[in-house]
């Protein structure tokens, strides 16, 4: 489920769990760049954020590379942080829920500080913010992508289902103007979670979609590291400096995975190189998401749209990013499993029950009622 539970640290954490990253251009104010970071799987309607941890956006101006590199960008060494932190909630009289302050810390160093569930949005220093519960807009039928793994055929019908429709996440959104990140038309983007205190230590990652939970967990593909739980160690990682001790395991996994994705319609699309290397392993591992801040606002066809065409030696035609009605999967599934060569592969969802707005804070408000989780989690 996108960056729902990815890991064994998220099933035992679940409040520094991040469960989906978006980043791309306001729909309502241009000029200016939303970044939206949701947490906590199955949030009560009341969950407050904890006080304990840093929620963290980065920002990493990007130059474009040259047609055919395994990933079309260089990444700059300037990099532009976002920092979140909230205070203890307190409980409050009428049983309304608990009361909580924030304060985002923007690149410059400046601080704007923010009401916990005021949907107007506190504005300084360039920024806006809003924090609080909402309804989860990630939109896939994950039980029949499980399915699809664990048989290695195609399960997804027409209609999908969400899994367990209705439920709730904490959500963060920091809208910010562009003019902060200096002359930068390209840049990556990462959401971390991080403890909060004199030694921080990262929890959390999360750039692109997916890529942990259906591209790095499945063991049983990689007769290399097969009974290696990967997740915790790459939600470690710095997304732009990888560590060497581990890649190898990342690739050996990525190599294995992406194979079985590819195999599903019963014929090659990627060929691997002469050292059995998929030809997306390297960009996924390149794990941001990438935005061009001169480009409008768009909903559908925007995802993964500016790395395909660098690849394909062509100018993008987008923004990128991902926006928050995207149905990133049938997306995803169709460039993994015939890499675009055939018919989209759908899963049977298409939109949300409650899609996003395009006025701020953008995300649907929070279900009163929602779903309780599985016994398991």
């Amino acid at each position: 489920m996108s960056d729902h539970i990815s890991g064994p640290r998220a099933l035992a954490e679940p409040i520094a769990d991040i469960t989906d990253f978006y980043a791309f251009p306001s729909p309502e104010r241009p000029g200016h760049l939303v970044l939206a970071m949701n947490t906590m799987p199955f949030a009560a309607p009341s969950q407050p954020f904890s006080e304990a941890l840093v929620y963290r956006f980065r920002v990493r101006p990007l130059t474009a590379g040259g047609y055919g590199d395994a990933v079309p960008f260089t990444v700059g060494p300037e990099e532009y942080v976002f920092n979140v932190e909230f205070s203890a909630p307190v409980n409050r009289k009428g049983g309304r829920g608990p009361a909580q302050e924030g304060a985002c810390t923007t690149p410059a160093g400046e601080t704007a500080c923010f009401t916990v569930n005021d949907e107007r949005g506190d504005q300084a220093h360039g920024v806006r913010v809003f924090a609080g519960p909402r309804w989860d807009p990630f939109i896939m039928d994950a039980a029949a992508a499980l399915e699809t793994i664990s048989t290695g055929k195609l399960a997804f019908t027409d209609p999908g289902s969400i899994y367990l429709d209705g439920k709730n996440v904490l959500s963060l959104v920091v809208e910010f103007d562009c003019a902060m990140l200096g002359d930068a038309v390209l840049a990556a983007m990462v959401a971390e979670t991080l403890t909060r205190g004199k030694l921080t230590v990262r929890f959390e990652r999360t750039g692109r979609p997916e890529v942990k939970n259906l591209m790095l967990a499945p063991k049983q593909f990689d007769q290399v590291n097969r009974d290696l739980e990967i997740r915790d160690l790459y939600n470690a990682e710095d997304a732009f400096h990888l560590s060497q001790a581990y890649l190898g395991a990342y690739r050996a996994r990525l190599n294995a995975n992406l194979a079985f994705w590819d195999s599903l319609d019963g014929q090659v699309d990627w060929l691997a190189d002469d050292n059995g290397t998929h030809p997306l392993t390297e960009l996924l591992l390149a794990d941001f998401l990438v935005v061009d801040l001169t480009k409008p606002y768009a909903e559908q066809g925007s995802f993964l749209e500016i790395e395909l065409a660098a690849r394909a030696g062509r100018a993008h035609q987008t923004c990128g990013g991902r926006a928050l009605n995207d149905d990133i999967m049938d997306t995803i599934f169709t460039l993994l499993i015939n890499a675009g060569n055939g018919p989209p592969v759908r899963d049977g969802v298409d939109r949300a029950t409650r899609p996003a707005s395009r006025t701020f804070p953008y995300l649907a408000a929070p279900n009163p009622d929602p779903p309780h989780p599985p016994s398991h989690l």
